[in-house]
C-alpha cells in the first residue's frame, strides 16, 4: 500500500475514501475516472457563480482514484470538477471540460441544473448531433457539490428492528404527504414537514415507510419544457445526496441534517425508513442526453455501452444502464448504500428496476457480483432489502428468483387480488396461492412468505379509490395523448365511470375497498400500502401521476375527516394482523405445523365443506380455515376466512368442533360503516352457529377460541 508522510498528505490526499472528506485540518477529494488524462477541482463561493474561486488541478493519480487535500477548508465549501480526456463518443469517450460536473459521491447538491444554459456536451444544433463538440460554459447554470460535515445530535436514537415477518409498510411520496394546503404543517412538503404528521402514521399502526425516490434527482428537459417535474424522482443523479427539493432551510447542506431529523423522529415513534433507490439508470438519459456528471467522469466505465459504443444498453426504458458488470459501478453503490445506513441510518431499501443490479453480459444472474457483495456486507446483509424485480431486458420479469436474503415486490399478489375482486373467474387457485404468500416463487429458493412484499396498489398505477371508481385510465394531464401508464390495470367502476352521486354505487366502492384491505392485511406475506388509499385519496383516474408535482399528487389532508371511517377500518384491519400470528406465519403452509404435530395447518372449502373445484372457471367465492393448534400460531384459536367476489350471495356451511366453541364475527365487510371491524373478545357468535350468509362481493373472518 502506498504510504505519504504527514506534509505530503496536505498537497496530494488519500485516495481511500471517494468523495469530499472532511477532516479537522480541511478537506480531502477524491474521484475515480479510469480514462481521464487529467481533473481538474473547482472551488465556488455562491451557488449560481459561474467562475470558480480556485482551480486545482489534481495531480496525483492512485489505481485510477484522482486527488488532493486542501487545508483550511470547512463544512458548506461549493465544488465541481472538470474533466479532460479524449472526445470520440463513437469510441465512447465523451470528456468535455467546459462542463462543470457532480461528484458521484458528493454528500449534498446546492439544487438543479438550470435548463436555460446548454448541459449537453455536444452542439444540438449540428447535424452531427451527439458526435459534434459544444465548448461554450455550463458552469453559471450548474450546481455545486457540498462539503457536508457528517456529526449530527441522533439523541440516543435506535433503530425500532421490526421483524420483516411483522411489517406493514406504507408507501408514500415524501413532498405529496404535507404539501397540499389541507395539511396544515409549518413546512409543508419538506423533510421537517413529514414530521408534523408522523402522528397519522402511528395512529394507523404501520412499522416502516417506503419513500419514493429521496437521492438527488433531475427533472427532464421534456418534462419542463411541458411546464411539469419528474415528480416521483426516479432521476438519480447524486446517490449520495438526499433531495435539495424536499429541505426547508435555504443554506447548502441544510438537506443533510433535515433528513437525518426526519430519520430520528420516525425512529422515535417506532417507523422504520425503507428508500425507493434507483441503482439502475441515472438522469443523463441516452445518448442524446446531457452531461451533468458519469458521462463526463468517465462514460465507458459507469454505463452498459452498445457494440458499436455511441449508444448505451437501454434496460429501463430511461435511456441508460448502469454497468454492474464493472467493479467501480459495484463499489459505488456498495458505498452509497452503507452510507445511507452507517451514516444516515435509514432501515432499508427497495430497488427499482433491481434485475438490472444482477445483469452481467446482458443476462440476469441471481449470483452476480453485486448481489454476492451485498449478501457477504456485514453492513447491508442485516437490513431490509426489497427488489422490484424486473426491467426491460428480455429476460425482464425475475419474481421469485432473486437471492435469498430479498424481498420481492409481488405483481402476481397483485393482479390476482384485483382479478378476483372484480369478479373475473378462473382465479380461485391463483388466488390461493397468493393468499398464502406465493410458495411457487419462494419456498424453492429457501425464502418464506414474507419475502413476498404484497400489494394492491402502488404509487405506479391506480390508488385504491380510483381502482373501484374507473375502467379506463385519465393521463391527458401527462400531455403525452393518454397513452403513458397501463392499459392492464383489473379496474372495474362499479357501474359508474368516474365520480358519482348513486348511493348504491358508492356503496359498492366502499366495500370493494374494504375487500381489497381486507385480502392485503389477511394474506400470508408483508402487507404494503399506497398512502392516502387510508382514506381514499384520488388521482382522478390518472395512472402515471409521475409529472404531476400538484394537488393531483399531493395528500388532501379533508379527505382524512370526511373519510374517517374507513381510516378506522384500516388501522382495525392493522391492529388485528399484529394480534394474530395466524398471518404472520415464519412458514410456508405445508399440512403440519412443521414439526410434525398430525394436524393440518390450512383447510381449503367451498360452500359445502369440502375441497374447492379448482379447475372450476366460474367458481367466485372459497374459504380458508387456518387452525390455531401449532406453534407457528402459539397455540391460538382458529380462524375461517369466507370471500365472495359474486354478484350473488353466497352461504357457506362452518365447521363444528363444540369443543372450541363458537364462531364469532370478526370482520364482516358488508356491515355499514364503523360495524365491519370487532374485537374477538366483544365479537358476537354467528348465529345461527353452523352457516354464515355471505353478502355478494364481502369478505368475512371468523374466530374460535382454542379448547
Amino acid at each position: 500500500m502506498e504510504r505519504t508522510t504527514q506534509s505530503e498528505r496536505h498537497t496530494i490526499g488519500d485516495f481511500h475514501r471517494l468523495g469530499a472528506t472532511l477532516r479537522p485540518e480541511g478537506v480531502n477529494f477524491a474521484l475515480y475516472s479510469k480514462h481521464a488524462e487529467r481533473v481538474d477541482l473547482c472551488l465556488f463561493d455562491r451557488p449560481g457563480d459561474g467562475t470558480a474561486t480556485m482551480v486545482v488541478p489534481l495531480s496525483q493519480r492512485t489505481r485510477f482514484v484522482w486527488h488532493t487535500f486542501i487545508p483550511g477548508l470547512k463544512a458548506g465549501q461549493l465544488y465541481g470538477y472538470r474533466v479532460h480526456g479524449p472526445w470520440r463518443p463513437e469510441e465512447g469517450y465523451r470528456f468535455n471540460p467546459h462542463r462543470l460536473l457532480l461528484d458521484p459521491y458528493a454528500r449534498a447538491v446546492s439544487g438543479k441544473f438550470d435548463l436555460a444554459h446548454r448541459h449537453t456536451a455536444f452542439d444540438p444544433a449540428s447535424p452531427m448531433a451527439d458526435l459534434s463538440y459544444h465548448a461554450v460554459d455550463n458552469a453559471a447554470g450548474a450546481p455545486k457539490c457540498v462539503v457536508v460535515d457528517d456529526a449530527f445530535d441522533w439523541e440516543g436514537d435506535h433503530p425500532p428492528n421490526h421483524p420483516l415477518r411483522n411489517s406493514v409498510i406504507y408507501e408514500v411520496h415524501l413532498k405529496g404527504f404535507t404539501a397540499h394546503p389541507s395539511s396544515g404543517t409549518a413546512h409543508p412538503g419538506t423533510y421537517l414537514g413529514f414530521i408534523e404528521k408522523i402522528g397519522h402514521l402511528q395512529r394507523l399502526g404501520v412499522t416502516a415507510v417506503e419513500f419514493l425516490p429521496l437521492h438527488h434527482s433531475q427533472d427532464e428537459e421534456p418534462l419542463l419544457r411541458r411546464g411539469l417535474s419528474n415528480y416521483w424522482g426516479y432521476s438519480t443523479i447524486g446517490f449520495f445526496a438526499p433531495d435539495s427539493r424536499f429541505a426547508s432551510g435555504t443554506v447548502p447542506g441544510d438537506q443533510v441534517r433535515e433528513f437525518k431529523t426526519l430519520v430520528r423522529e420516525l425512529h422515535r415513534a417506532g417507523i422504520e425508513v425503507i428508500l425507493d433507490v434507483v441503482y439502475n439508470h441515472t438522469a443523463e438519459g441516452n445518448h442524446l442526453g446531457p452531461t451533468y456528471s458519469f458521462r463526463g467522469i468517465d462514460n465507458p466505465t459507469y454505463y452498459v455501452l452498445g457494440p458499436e459504443k455511441r449508444h448505451y444498453r437501454d434496460y429501463t426504458g430511461c435511456g441508460n444502464s448502469l454497468d454492474f458488470g464493472e467493479p467501480h459501478v459495484i463499489k459505488m453503490v456498495m458505498d452509497s448504500l452503507r452510507y445511507w445506513v452507517e451514516v444516515m441510518r435509514v432501515d432499508g431499501f427497495r430497488f427499482d428496476l433491481a434485475t438490472v443490479l444482477g445483469r452481467a453480459e446482458g443476462r440476469f444472474d441471481r449470483l452476480s457480483a453485486f448481489f454476492t457483495a451485498v449478501h457477504q456486507d456485514p453492513v447491508l446483509s442485516r437490513v431490509k432489502l426489497i427488489a422490484e424485480p424486473w426491467d426491460l431486458g428480455w429476460d425482464a420479469y425475475q419474481a421469485g428468483n432473486f437471492p435469498v436474503d430479498w424481498a420481492e415486490w409481488n405483481g402476481k399478489y397483485r393482479d390476482a387480488v384485483r382479478r378476483f375482486i372484480k369478479g373475473d373467474g378462473g382465479m380461485v387457485g391463483e388466488l390461493a396461492t397468493r393468499l398464502t404468500g406465493s410458495a411457487d416463487l419462494y419456498q424453492e429458493g429457501g425464502r418464506t412468505p414474507y419475502h413476498s412484499v404484497n400489494f394492491v396498489t402502488c404509487h405506479d398505477g391506480f390508488t385504491l379509490q380510483d381502482l373501484v371508481t374507473y375502467d379506463g385510465k385519465r393521463n391527458e394531464a401527462n400531455g403525452e395523448d393518454n397513452r403513458d401508464g397501463s392499459d392492464a390495470n383489473w379496474s372495474w367502476n362499479c357501474g359508474h365511470e368516474g365520480p358519482t352521486g348513486d348511493p348504491a354505487v358508492l356503496d359498492l366502492r366502499a366495500r370493494q375497498t374494504k375487500n381489497f384491505l381486507a385480502l392485503l392485511l389477511l394474506s400470508q406475506g408483508v402487507p404494503m400500502l399506497l398512502g392516502g388509499d387510508e382514506f381514499l385519496r384520488t388521482q382522478r383516474g390518472n395512472n402515471n401521476a409521475y409529472c404531476q408535482d400538484n394537488p393531483l399528487s399531493w395528500f388532501d389532508w379533508t379527505l382524512a375527516l370526511k373519510n374517517d371511517a374507513m381510516v378506522d377500518y384500516t388501522r382495525g384491519l392493522v391492529a388485528l394482523r399484529r394480534r394474530h400470528p395466524h398471518f404472520r406465519r415464519r412458514a410456508f403452509f405445508t399440512g403440519t405445523d412443521g414439526d410434525g404435530d398430525a394436524y393440518k395447518d390450512i383447510h381449503w372449502l367451498d360452500e359445502d365443506l369440502n375441497e374447492p373445484d379448482w379447475d372450476d372457471s366460474e367458481r367466485r367465492s372459497l374459504a380458508f380455515l387456518i387452525e390455531g393448534g401449532g406453534k407457528q400460531t402459539g397455540g391460538e384459536g382458529d380462524f375461517l376466512i369466507l370471500v365472495n367476489a359474486h354478484w350473488e350471495p353466497r352461504e357457506f356451511r362452518l365447521p363444528d368442533d363444540a369443543a372450541r366453541g363458537p364462531w364469532r364475527r370478526v370482520l364482516d365487510t358488508a356491515l355499514p360503516a364503523g360495524q365491519e371491524l370487532t374485537d374477538e373478545p366483544s365479537a358476537p357468535p354467528v348465529d345461527p352457529p353452523d352457516r354464515y350468509l355471505l353478502r355478494d362481493r364481502s369478505v368475512v373472518a371468523l374466530y374460535r377460541l382454542k379448547p
